[in-house]
């Protein structure tokens, strides 16, 4: 006789297997702008400095690329590497930019800067390979290079230098135990410091001696108040450029960037993305390429972010937070927050609570000396910057 249903046993509980690479630590800042959001949700007012996205729209030129395109128009896929009048726009930008020709062949639209680090480090490292780092330092990063079963070198850049990895810094390390590659940033995340061009020829030639893959995350660019930054390209035929258009083109969520590749890596690189991504979304594609005629809209933007920065830089000592790099670019202030806390994490968790500023600790960008550190972004409305400076003000008394 059947059994009544209520009577079935139930199976044993399954569920996929989790894979020991998915074991990576939490992007912080994103963990942040969750628990801000929750908030906000909650009825709270919160200002965001946590997140690196630019509060300015894209580009008008951008926006109505994309709106032309999406009036009868076929979207469909593109070429792996990119649509050919985007690769040569890129290329005409470096020429302009830097005095670099670089063929259009050699650039790879990818997804944003992110799906262009996952592309770059599958075509140069094999699992095990041991690849620099620096710290404090952009926390995805390690996270792919330890998802891909590649070994991450730290290199601690001093304080007193603004955080900047040396060529020295780098033929040490390879010294002690030969590295596979080196991965820098300029300007940096978190801290905003710019390499010089001196040091970053200084760094190309030694990663060219010691044959040393280099790559150089250049997403700032564009985004710096006294000097212009360089680009390794000037210095190097051998380096891997990593860009985007989500930072100085405003773009975050189009999810858009392009490498640089030397010759021997763009057939590599394209059978990756053919499998990978296939392609990298057509609107998006048309909408970069627009972006490249709007830079009187944002030179206005980059106008914007420097008054905030201003705002921090004159704010910040005066509550006792004056200890920090001297932002060059980019749009952080990496500040030493050991006069109140030796626990960055909960420090950043109070504030939120309290106060309603959100902020990332430094435990995102260095596990080792993160816990006396706080980056506060600036790449939001000037109104925000002020009324969250008078908060923590008050906060801190």
């Amino acid at each position: 006789m059947t059994e009544p249903l209520a009577q079935l046993k139930a199976p044993a509980e399954r569920h996929a297997p989790i894979s020991r690479r998915s074991d990576v630590a939490p992007f912080m800042a994103l963990d942040v702008m969750v628990g801000a959001r929750r908030r906000e949700q909650e009825g709270h007012d919160v200002i965001h400095l946590e997140i690196g996205e630019p509060a300015a729209s894209p580009p008008r030129a951008v926006r109505e690329a994309a709106l032309a395109a999406l009036d009868g128009r076929r979207i469909g896929y593109t070429e792996a590497l990119g649509r050919p009048s985007l690769r040569a726009r890129i290329a005409r930008h470096y020429r302009e930019t830097y005095g670099v020709e670089i063929a259009p062949e050699r650039i790879a639209v990818t997804t944003g800067s992110s799906g262009g680090f996952i592309l770059a480090f599958l075509a140069l490292f094999d699992v095990g390979a041991r690849v620099a780092i620096a710290a404090p330092g952009y926390p995805a990063y390690r996270n792919i290079l330890e998802t891909l079963g590649i070994e991450t070198v730290t290199l601690e850049a001093p304080e007193e230098n603004g955080f900047i990895v040396t060529a020295a810094m780098i033929e040490a390390a390879h010294a002690e135990k030969a590295l596979d590659g080196v991965l820098l940033m300029s300007p940096a995340n978190p801290t905003g410091s710019m390499t010089s061009g001196d040091a970053l020829r200084e760094i190309c030639e030694a990663c060219a001696r010691l044959r040393i893959a280099l790559i150089s995350d250049e997403v700032y660019h564009g985004l710096t108040y006294e000097a212009q930054a360089q680009s390794a390209l000037q210095f190097s035929s051998d380096a891997v450029v990593v860009n985007s258009f989500s930072k100085y083109f405003c773009m975050t969520g189009w999810r858009i960037g392009w490498l640089v590749l030397p010759d021997a890596l763009i057939r590599p690189i394209e059978r990756l993305q053919q499998s990978l991504a296939i392609s990298v979304p057509f609107l998006s594609q048309l909408g970069a390429e627009a972006a490249f005629e709007a830079k009187a809209e944002l030179a206005s933007v980059v106008a914007a972010y420097a008054r905030n920065r201003a705002i921090l830089l004159n704010e910040l000592p005066a509550m006792g937070l004056g200890r920090f790099p001297r932002p060059d670019g980019a749009f952080y202030v990496y500040v030493d927050v050991s006069r109140f806390t030796d626990d960055s994490l909960d420090f950043c968790g109070r504030m939120l609570k309290d106060i309603g500023v959100a902020a990332t600790p430094g435990l995102d960008f260095d596990r080792c000396r993160g816990h006396c550190a706080v980056r506060f972004s600036f790449a939001g409305p000037e109104k925000d910057l002020i009324e969250a400076m008078l908060r923590l003000k008050s906060w801190l008394r």
